[in-house]
């Protein structure tokens, strides 16, 4: 009997054990969340953050290996419960909150209790590797994504600001990254004294455009800029502007854009006549002028020669042939839809 108790309980504590060794903190994964007045918090949301950080998410998962991404933040079911998550090793950061954004608790440098490679063995998944706030993907794909939102110009922020692409809660994080990193991007009513104030008063922010648009890198990108950029005129900022437009899909060529160039022609004829007519006064010289054919011929007769000599100038005009039709400039592309990590 004492045989099978202490087997019932090392398997218990085993059980136990797996259950934490997985990365997760105790109290939150598979528990009903309460709110500040003790009741119940149905809908409630749990934010996993970084440690250390304001609110850069860190990803959760489904599973102990950490392949089964889930949305951050979680939500709770109509009974306050939180679903099972895990994290990677060490320690994070977490804040709840009621359905409408109310904070019910915040902690941070709270420690994983765990390996999280579930305690089977295996390394410890690096959160450096994985999507953090800000960074861009390229799905082939056209609708929403989950814990993401469209490079489309439109605007995010909270469930109560109206913003046109994504207006939820989960949106904090890339909207005080927007807001700290480009300062050009709107900011409805303008922008404030922080991205915390302008996030607290119900502000959107814009997303940028990325709308028929290829990427390309800053000219300095921490070090000298380079020079492959000069002379372009940008539509907005400059080359070392985060978030700066350049280029159209058409330019028309002008005159100076033609390689420096000369046109040449010659022109032959043949003139007969000439000497004096017998007992007929004329001067010394006589002018003529003849056009024909777009070319106009201006000489004089020597009529004091047995002969006609011509001379003169000869003008006119070369038609280009041209039309005027603007060069398209586009590369050979192959259109997807861009991301941006909540």
């Amino acid at each position: 009997m004492l045989k099978r108790l202490t087997v019932a309980a090392a398997a218990l504590f085993a059980l136990a054990s797996s259950a934490f060794a997985a990365g997760t903190i105790p109290g939150f994964s598979l528990t009903p969340q309460f709110d500040l007045t003790g009741k119940v918090a149905p809908g409630c949301k749990l934010y996993v953050i970084q440690a250390g950080t304001v609110s850069t998410p860190q990803n959760p998962y489904s599973d102990s290996g950490l392949t089964i991404l889930l949305p951050n933040p979680l939500t709770c079911d109509a009974s306050g419960r939180l679903p099972q998550w895990f994290v990677a090793d060490g320690s994070i950061k977490v804040r709840l909150t009621k359905s409408d954004g109310t904070q019910i608790f915040v902690g941070d440098n709270l420690l994983v209790v765990g390996a999280s490679s579930g305690g089977g063995g295996g390394s410890p998944v690096d959160p450096t590797t994985v999507l953090a706030t800000g960074d861009i993907k390229p799905t082939y794909g056209t609708g929403v994504l989950t814990g993401f939102v469209r490079l489309n110009g439109r605007t995010i922020g909270s469930a109560t600001s109206g913003a046109t692409e994504r207006a939820n809660s989960d949106t904090q994080a890339l909207f005080v990254f927007l807001w700290n990193s480009d300062s050009s991007l709107a900011v409805s009513g303008g922008r404030g004294a922080s991205a915390a104030a302008d996030w607290s008063a119900n502000k959107t922010i814009a997303l940028p455009d990325f709308r028929s648009r290829a990427m390309a890198g800053l000219a300095d990108m921490g070090t000298a800029g380079n020079s492959i950029f000069a002379g372009a005129t940008f539509t907005t900022g400059n080359p070392t502007t985060l978030g700066a437009t350049i280029g159209s899909s058409f330019s028309t060529i002008t005159t100076s854009n033609l390689p420096a160039y000369n046109l040449g022609f010659s022109l032959a004829w043949t003139q007969t006549g000439g000497g004096l007519v017998s007992g007929q006064a004329v001067s010394s010289t006589s002018n003529f002028g003849v056009t024909s054919g777009g070319f106009n011929v201006v000489g004089t007769v020597n009529l004091l020669s047995p002969s006609v000599s011509v001379t003169g100038t000869i003008g006119g005009t070369i038609s280009s042939g041209g039309g005027n039709t603007a060069l398209q400039t586009i590369s050979p592309l192959v259109l997807v839809t861009l991301y941006i990590k909540l």
